[in-house]
């Protein structure tokens, strides 16, 4: 991967921030698109709130998904063929699949490419974590996750960078030089060189808790959160992965992420079927909101007035009105809901 990949994500990221608002209101409320872990895409139309179409990714199990920058291509990790599927949201077609390996699950895309984390295991995913008496979890612990970074382009996995055991969740510092990586086996964060792939820093969490799941970071980049969903809590770091608070949540936490503002942060406690809202100032818990069944992911609509969260044993997406911070709808008959991003794209736990 070439240097100038290090500018093209930090120019993205600063013209999304520019550009994307405006666009938003340019083209209307939106859509958002959800992962059905064991179907397809849904598409919800954000003035409606009603599905209005289905994506048929011809693989199985999709789980992690992005967008371009531009709306034009939709990316699904698909967890039981070990592949993504590229499709063209405009026609609802199948561009290309990509093979990737075993597990695929977390997906990021900056521009054309596409940051794909996958876990070559012997087992499945959502058993028992380490030191809970499971013989083959425990191997699996040793096994170290990869990430696929893929030019979406070509088609071609472009980089394969080594990370620690079950690599999950990825997020970019501000600047586009840094990804940071979260290893739920390894109770660990990675954190890799973007133009070499190199590991330059590795910071534990085993004295804070256990499987490091969610990683967010602050619109001005100053600060990171994570997630440890075995141990209930809330990790503050600084943009030097220093921490500075661990704060107590509901149970099994995993998506993260902030408003626009920076001045919420909003926390998916799926075993506790609420949303929990975070002043970030005071890092208060403000509000919890009631939810649906394991809600893993969310996604602001465009226009931050709304929250869209994918429940994946309720088979729902549950809507949130931000202003209220309460549940105005509940879109149902989905198929095991598992990830939700936005277009125009928006804040979330995924985007």
């Amino acid at each position: 991967m070439k240097n100038k990949s290090v500018y093209h994500i930090a120019l993205a990221m600063a013209l999304n921030a520019i550009v994307l608002p405006a666009l938003a209101a340019a083209t209307g409320p939106g859509m958002s698109y959800v992962t059905n872990q064991e179907d397809a895409v849904s598409v919800i139309d954000l003035a409606t709130l009603e599905v209005t179409r289905t994506l048929e990714i011809g693989a199985r199990g999709p789980r992690g998904i992005g967008l371009t920058d531009d709306g034009a291509w939709l990316v699904t990790a698909n967890m039981y063929d070990g592949n993504i599927s590229v499709l063209d949201t405009k026609t609802g077609s199948l561009v290309r699949q990509v093979s990737i390996g075993k597990n695929p699950e977390f997906v990021r895309v900056v521009g054309q490419t596409a940051y794909v984390t996958f876990e070559p295991s012997s087992q499945s995913r959502g058993g028992p974590g380490p030191g809970e008496g499971n013989a083959d979890r425990e191997d699996d612990a040793k096994i170290p996750g990869h990430i696929a970074v893929v030019d979406l382009k070509s088609g071609k996995i472009v980089q394969d960078i080594v990370g620690k055991p079950e690599t999950e969740g990825l997020e970019f510092s501000r600047d586009g030089s840094r990804m940071v990586v979260t290893n739920e086996s390894d109770n660990s964060l990675g954190v890799y060189n973007m133009s070499t792939g190199e590991l330059i820093n590795t910071v534990s969490v085993a004295q804070y808790g256990n499987r490091p799941r969610g990683i967010k970071l602050s619109p001005d980049g100053s600060t990171y959160l994570v997630t440890l969903e075995r141990s209930d809590k809330l990790l503050v770091f600084n943009e030097r992965l220093e921490l500075i608070k661990a704060l107590p949540t509901g149970k099994a936490p995993y998506g993260v992420a902030f408003n626009r503002r920076g001045d919420r942060a909003f926390v998916a406690a799926n075993r506790d079927k609420a949303l929990e809202v975070f002043d970030t100032k005071t890092w208060e818990k403000i509000k919890v909101i009631p939810t649906g069944d394991r809600c893993w992911h969310f996604s602001f609509t465009p226009d931050d007035s709304r929250i869209l969260l994918a429940c994946g044993k309720s088979n729902e997406v549950v809507v949130v009105d931000v202003d209220r911070l309460q549940v105005i709808k509940r879109i149902a008959n989905l198929k095991t809901p598992w990830g939700i991003v936005s277009f125009p794209k928006s804040m979330g736990s995924i985007d």
